[in-house]
């Protein structure tokens, strides 16, 4: 029997698809070099910089666009949507979450944000009716891995960190939470994810 009580969750690569595709996918089709997002957004120190600070919620989604569209050479007009707009939900994560709840586990969301607006990358998925508690990056001026934010959410969780699991895409997330004590899980596949959870959990989550 597992003691552990509580499971936080990214939301982008985690309950929705992965995120590469999608770049990709958008690359593809405005007919750019494959790669040339990563390069310039998250390997170049400028394009690092923006994007740190759009998650912090110190620039709005539209100066993102604006400056991502210039390094880019593409239109900057409802660039984010443009780019992650193919990203769909993943039902392997969504039911075991669903699952978890149901088991009296709480479930949180715990998501670097891309900005809120002109582009919703939460819109139509219900985290607010559909799990414990909601944290959005820029609505604490703090982004994953900032200590505070994972300090927070574990308040507003209302559990201390040996008791919760923490899912994340990105491996340096996960180990910024593992720093605290928390049990941390780098997803890479849902299914290998939702069996490990399973365990550390000590709760079937495919179970419908």
């Amino acid at each position: 029997m597992s003691n552990r009580t509580g499971l936080i969750l990214d939301f982008g690569g985690v309950l929705t698809t992965p995120l590469l595709p999608a770049v990709l996918e958008f690359e593809r089709r405005e007919g750019l070099s494959k790669g040339a997002c990563i390069n310039a957004l998250y390997a170049d120190e400028s394009g690092l910089r923006i994007t740190g600070d759009l998650e912090r919620g110190v620039v709005s989604q539209e100066e993102w666009n604006t400056f991502a569209g210039k390094i880019l050479g593409v239109r900057a007009e409802g660039l984010m949507g443009r780019i992650f707009g193919t990203l769909r939900p993943e039902p392997l994560m969504i039911n075991a979450a669903a699952a978890a709840r149901k088991a009296g586990i709480k479930v949180g969301i715990l998501s670097n944000s891309v900005g809120l607006k002109p582009w919703d990358l939460y819109a139509g998925y219900d985290l607010e009716q559909l799990y414990d508690l909601v944290v959005i990056s820029e609505q604490h001026l703090m982004r994953k891995p900032d200590r505070e934010l994972f300090e927070l959410t574990l308040k507003l969780m209302d559990l201390p960190a040996e008791e919760c699991v923490f899912v994340d895409d990105t491996k340096g997330y996960v180990q910024a939470a593992e720093q605290l004590g928390i049990a941390g899980v780098h997803n890479e596949d849902p299914a290998q994810t939702v069996a490990t959870l399973s365990e550390l959990l000590g709760v079937d989550l495919t179970a419908s």
